[in-house]
């Protein structure tokens, strides 16, 4: 229950799929708010684990999403500026594997699984 009926589908009591649920945000507050969510929460653990290895070299997205949403990393990077990441807006598009600028000092990569 706790992997499948929880989180965004238990908010909105439909489909979770982040892909569907991009398609429905400006037609449906629900799906936003879902999506919200999912980006603060990532970017609060982010921050968190941050505090704690006071400081951060590298940031990996992977998995379905992390490897796949262009939108969904550059609103978790949204705010994580103060670490020193900055996100490359083209790359970050293009899904190449580095996707911070060459000044950042946190290197954003996305990491294909399989």
């Amino acid at each position: 229950m706790a992997n499948y009926q929880s989180g965004m589908l238990g908010g909105l009591r439909k489909n979770s799929d982040m892909q569907d649920l991009l398609k429905m945000e400006k037609d449906d507050q629900n799906a936003a708010d879902a999506i919200a969510l999912f980006c603060y929460t990532a970017r609060k653990f982010i921050g968190a684990y941050a505090a704690v290895l006071n400081g951060l070299d590298t940031l990996v997205f992977s998995g379905g999403i992390g490897e796949n949403s262009a939108l969904i990393r550059a609103r978790i990077c949204n705010g994580l500026e103060f670490l020193g990441l900055e996100l490359d807006p083209s790359q970050n598009e293009a899904n190449a594997p580095l996707i911070s600028t060459a000044a950042s000092r946190v290197s954003v990569r996305v990491i294909r699984n399989g």
